[in-house]
């Protein structure tokens, strides 16, 4: 393995216990997703549609990116 691999495998890896605690710890707000809809404010029209085209852009984008090489 490389040292990227050992990086982004921390990454991920305090990605995923940041995210353990916040489902624990019982206070709303606090996960990936919540925290997510607030930065977008999907609970309005414009936010929604914001988001909606960040994440189609970025999905596209990405799998071009891995699959395309």
């Amino acid at each position: 393995m490389t040292a990227a691999d050992w990086i982004w495998g921390g990454l991920l890896v305090a990605g995923a216990g940041v995210e353990a605690w916040a489902l624990r710890n019982g206070r709303s707000g606090d996960t990936l997703s919540e925290r997510t809809r607030s930065w977008f404010r999907v609970r309005t029209p414009a936010g929604r549609v914001t988001f909606a085209v960040v994440w189609v852009a970025f999905a596209s984008w990405f799998l071009v990116h891995i699959v395309g090489g």
